[in-house]
């Protein structure tokens, strides 16, 4: 599943494109990539057509192009964080295997194509291919979020590490007041957006925690560090243009991000562990897996609720 390093690149990458270009038609070509816009696929389609792509936009793994209509002046590209409260947007989940691709208009459709939006300048086209169409779009309302205008589907969710919005201390307090592995607290796109299994596994080896380690028993300085290690991992990624482990993970260009290549922990089972030459362990962790090291990351004692 992609996370915050991944949907960023293919967020940049299609803000690039389609900023500030009208839609001239939508084409739904598998009605279950639309499924979550109850109208159905010939109303998403058609209210689409002669709307502007204002901006695009992100939060955790989410992502949205934000819409106005044919005729409004032009706003300028608003600035990071600032609300189009009101407006509407096409949000994006890419799923296990979404994928938005920029394409020339008369590239060969692929063979998991399942919507096509072309714009009236008859310029690149934007596509999205979903192999298992486990994703999907669907058009929302923006609502206020911090300062940040979110889908409403999605208004639930918190911000993400790297966002203005974030709130490191309230997060802090949040996360020691909880009565869970601090993996899985990491894991809650309520408490935190964006982080999942391969980034968490990253983050908690450089701050040297085990998953199973208690939140109510982290002091003040272990979630600092926990944090900044967060932020590393996920900054790092983003730099590398996200993790590929096959080729169902690409930017808009079809290219695979290699920061797989920089994974201390996560994948390595067996392997010596970066920093003490440790073995690798892999641990059963809810229906997935975890990745530590036996030398940094020591089990802790069984919490005491």
């Amino acid at each position: 599943m992609p996370e915050l390093p991944e949907v960023e690149v293919v967020r940049s990458g299609v803000a690039e494109h389609v900023s500030g270009r009208k839609l001239a038609g939508v084409e739904v070509l598998h009605p279950r990539a639309v499924r979550r816009h109850l109208p159905g696929p010939e109303d998403f389609a058609s209210v689409l057509v002669g709307r502007v792509v204002e901006s695009v936009r992100r939060r955790g793994k989410y992502l949205w192009l934000s819409l106005r209509a044919s005729g409004t002046p032009d706003s300028g590209s608003p600035a990071e964080g600032e609300a189009i409260v009101g407006g509407q947007a096409v949000l994006a989940h890419l799923g296990m295997s979404g994928q938005l691709l920029i394409q020339p208009r008369r590239a060969d459709d692929e063979k998991h194509l399942r919507v096509r939006f072309r714009f009236e300048d008859e310029g690149p086209e934007l596509r999205f291919v979903d192999q298992r169409t486990f994703g999907g779009l669907s058009l929302t309302e923006l609502v206020p979020s911090a300062d940040l205008a979110v889908p409403d589907s999605i208004g639930h969710i918190a911000a993400d590490p790297l966002e203005p919005a974030f709130d490191r201390e309230a997060v802090v307090r949040l996360l020691r007041s909880r009565r869970t592995g601090i993996k899985r607290a990491l894991l809650d796109q309520n408490l935190i957006s964006g982080i999942g299994n391969i980034y968490a596994d990253e983050a908690l080896w450089r701050a040297r925690l085990h998953w199973a380690h208690p939140t109510a028993a982290l002091g003040d300085e272990q979630v600092h560090r926990l944090l900044d290690s967060v932020v590393e991992v996920l900054g790092e990624a983003l730099v590398a243009g996200g993790t590929s482990f096959d080729s169902l993970y690409v930017n808009v260009n079809g290219r695979s991000g290699y920061f797989s290549r920089s994974l201390s922990v996560y994948g390595r089972a067996g392997s010596p562990c970066p920093r003490c030459g440790a073995s690798v362990r892999r641990e059963a962790f809810t229906n997935r897996s975890s990745y530590s090291c036996p030398g940094c990351q020591p089990v802790p004692p069984e919490p005491h609720w």
